[in-house]
């Protein structure tokens, strides 16, 4: 399996007024195509600052950051916008779907960017894996919320990435449908031999991962596999 993310010394701090407040201190992780890894931590400990970080939507203050060999600042802002794209799923606890697009538009509009001539085939083949070939005109209103993450799940696999983040991707859902999406998610991912790095405080949605580490005062630590 060949490296996807590769990270060494990462730090990051916030300024709060005359303190300095430091989130990430000298994170090293690295994740190979097909490996799907967890990070678990109480709220506010930084976790999903990695996430941000990682997909470019953040800065850091020191460190290094590749993904797929690709050193990220090495490239202009634009640049790695258009490598995300490309390369990096992004899934978000609250789906972030347009509401005046329908369910099969939503997973559409990413293609529809680049200007893909198969998006209508593309986008229907993604929604038929996660299971909502019957709900592809129907609006984020008239989906359930169990519904609507699988239709984020899908918009962010139809680029067909190979480093999927996820933030907290089942948090907003009931513990059943919680475990049916990360389950979905997993099988997913490993079909198309993805790398995924997902943050939970859902320990049922960890022990689906192959390696867990728990972040505290910003730092990682793997943690014990039983």
């Amino acid at each position: 399996m060949s490296e996807v993310v590769e990270i060494r010394s990462l730090s990051k701090s916030f300024s709060s007024g005359k303190e300095k407040l430091h989130i990430l201190k000298g994170i090293d992780l690295n994740i190979r195509s097909g490996e799907i890894v967890a990070i678990q931590g109480p709220s506010g400990c930084g976790k999903s600052t990695l996430i941000s970080v990682i997909a470019g939507l953040d800065s850091f203050d020191s460190g290094e950051i590749k993904v797929l060999k690709t050193l990220q600042t090495k490239l202009s802002s634009a640049a790695w916008n258009e490598f995300r794209a490309k390369n990096i799923g992004i899934i978000f606890q609250q789906f972030h779907l347009l509401e005046h697009l329908t369910a099969i538009e939503n997973i559409r509009l990413p293609l529809d960017l680049k200007g893909d001539q198969n998006a209508d085939e593309l986008a229907s083949s993604a929604l038929e894996r996660v299971g909502l070939k019957d709900r592809a005109l129907h609006f984020p209103r008239e989906l359930s919320r169990g519904e609507s993450q699988r239709v984020a799940v899908a918009r962010a696999l139809v680029m067909k990435p190979r480093l999927i983040l996820a933030d907290e991707p089942t948090a907003s859902l009931d513990v059943k449908t919680g475990i049916l999406i990360g389950e979905m998610i997993f099988k997913l991912a490993k079909a198309e031999n993805i790398a995924a790095l997902v943050v939970t405080h859902d320990p049922s949605i960890a022990e689906l991962c192959d390696h867990t580490y728990v972040m505290q005062d910003g730092k990682l630590f793997l943690k014990a596999e039983a």
